[in-house]
């Protein structure tokens, strides 16, 4: 199947913006509370898998399922998901790319300014969280890596705070999507937020790339929930839909989150194989915990 990767999403802003028109019913309302009330996490989904559905038809399918943010989105997406009755759960674009992130001092200064520009408007619409990137190792060590990202991340964590928008750093694999991407550990990426020390600059744990580099998912969770601001589903292997074809329990996974009480985003991230919206549809159910 062809799509879009996300790193092209990323990179250029790829989400395609249709200008307005008018489309039909998308399918019956999913049922995505379950019996005694609605579920106890706060579900999203990345638009990036989702390209190939045109925008407003994405937007309407997402409300109907019941959920109320979409990830992953630039600025001037926001105001279309807002004509649904959405949010960005996610900002992106102002926290830069994947490679060139907070690891290599030279990138400082222009992702700083950018998260300066960026983090205002973000609050004023209303968007909780902007993600930034570790970046690619390029031959440098871990330790040197995170004395670096601590002290950039010290220069605009005020502007966060004051605004009260979450810096988001993502971790992500390194054996298979993102190659020489360094923060590829859970353990590398809660050592720079424990040092930097600030309620606004958190991890974005991915399910998907923590399962591939190292496992344990519930227990590293649970361990460090106090760490992480945001989580992203997809499929294991080949990161496609959440269905028994996956490694991942993800319901109980789900559970376990809720269980501590995690009251951020839960945003679906995967590739879909089938028909794109039965796909998240299914997702959204099965997560309802």
């Amino acid at each position: 199947m062809s799509h879009i990767t996300r790193r092209e999403a990323l990179l250029t802003g790829a989400t395609t913006l249709l200008a307005a028109s008018s489309v039909g019913p998308v399918g019956a309302r999913a049922s995505v509370q379950p019996a005694g009330g609605p579920g106890r996490l706060k579900q999203s989904v990345c638009r990036w898998p989702f390209a190939k559905v045109p925008a407003h038809e994405f937007f309407k399918a997402v409300a109907d399922m019941g959920l109320t943010a979409v990830d992953l989105l630039t600025e001037k997406e926001w105001p279309i998901a807002r004509e649904y009755g959405l949010t960005c759960s996610m900002g992106s674009g102002a926290g830069g790319g994947i490679t060139d992130g907070f690891n290599v001092k030279g990138n400082h200064e222009k992702l700083i300014a950018s998260l300066e520009r960026g983090i205002p408007i973000a609050a004023a619409h209303k968007v909780p969280n902007v993600i930034t990137f570790f970046g690619n190792r390029r031959g440098m060590p871990d330790e040197e890596a995170k004395a670096n990202c601590v002290e950039g991340l010290n220069k605009v964590k005020k502007v966060a705070e004051d605004h009260g928008v979450t810096i988001c750093l993502e971790l992500l694999n390194s054996k298979v999507d993102h190659p020489d991407y360094q923060g590829d550990k859970s353990a590398f990426g809660i050592d720079v937020v424990k040092a930097v020390g600030s309620p606004r600059v958190k991890l974005l744990y991915d399910i998907y790339h923590m399962q591939i580099m190292e496992g344990d998912l519930i227990r590293t969770i649970r361990d460090n929930r106090e760490h992480f601001a945001h989580f992203h589903t997809g499929g294991v292997p080949g990161r496609n839909e959440l269905d028994d074809t996956q490694e991942i329990t993800w319901r109980t996974v789900a559970a376990a989150i809720a269980d501590m009480g995690f009251d951020g985003y839960f945003a679906h991230e995967f590739l879909p194989k089938r028909d794109p919206l039965t796909s998240l549809r299914e997702a959204v159910v099965l997560c309802t915990v």
